[in-house]
């Protein structure tokens, strides 16, 4: 069976809801619009939905001149200009040290109020102020605010070896999701083709607890971790889904484009890590 993009997410805001796309224009920190925005603390550091799960429930929407937050129980998004970029705080996510622009004040205390939280809302109006990790990336590579890496690719075929069907797709926060490939193929992979565009697969991806909360309601329990834990549990850690660094920058994929590995995994080694 050919290979095939089945689907496309981005994610505006780290840790809100995504958004599926059917089109999309590759950069070379991540998809077009792809966690460009970043709710922090006082101090500059990530609040993710790990610690606060209701993050799942807003809904970002890019808009022309920002974003638009859309807050479950509110009548009216709250509508975001972009900020002045030549206005700059630090931040902080997973370890990477950078600056970003912050949101008026307004905002932070509409996020602030809708999350429960002291919170405020941040712009990184420059991503190739931070590189991905060069321990398995290249040292000129960069990324916007997700955890690690540039993109993350799932695969429905290995999304359903994991039971009967009640999971979604959206625990896993996947920016693409590849049809047609068997299970767990992608532990495989070290360099592919989506379409027009090239991507290295350079580690795999370890899940962790925002994997059990449920993407529609915010509540929390054991699944897909306990699951995971069964059947895909090395190092310590349990894992789905493989991080891709792109190649061609200014390439633009499409639902519906044909997969090909051009490189697979080398004689001696084993899946991504």
């Amino acid at each position: 069976m050919a290979m095939t993009l089945g689907a496309l997410h981005r994610y505006p805001v780290k840790s809100l809801r995504g958004e599926s796309l059917t089109r999309t224009l590759v950069e070379p920190w991540g998809l077009e619009g792809d966690r460009r925005w970043m709710v922090v603390d006082d101090t500059g550091r990530a609040i993710t939905a790990r610690e606060v799960n209701a993050m799942v429930l807003l809904r970002p929407e890019i808009t022309a001149s920002g974003l638009r937050l859309h807050a479950p129980g509110r009548a009216e998004p709250r509508d975001v200009a972009l900020p002045d970029p030549a206005v700059q705080v630090p931040v902080s996510v997973w370890g990477s040290h950078l600056t970003a622009s912050p949101t008026d004040r307004d905002t932070a205390l509409w996020v602030s109020e809708v999350l429960g939280v002291e919170a405020r809302l941040v712009w990184l109006d420059d991503p190739t102020r931070r590189p991905s990790d060069p321990t398995y990336s290249a040292i000129e590579d960069r990324v916007s605010f997700a955890d690690g890496y540039p993109l993350l690719l799932a695969s429905e075929s290995s999304l359903a070896a994991l039971g009967d069907g009640a999971l979604s797709m959206e625990r896993f926060r996947p920016n693409v999701v590849i049809s047609g490939a068997t299970a767990w193929a992608e532990d495989d992979w070290r360099l592919l083709r989506i379409g027009e565009a090239t991507f290295r697969a350079v580690k795999g991806c370890a899940r962790c607890v925002l994997t059990t909360v449920d993407p529609d309601t915010a509540e929390r329990g054991k699944e897909p971790l306990a699951t995971l834990a069964r059947m895909r549990r090395w190092d310590r850690k349990t894992w789905f889904g493989v991080n891709l660094v792109p190649d061609t920058p200014g390439a633009t994929i499409a639902v519906g484009d044909s997969v090909e590995v051009l490189e697979g995994v080398p004689s001696g080694d084993g899946p991504l890590r």
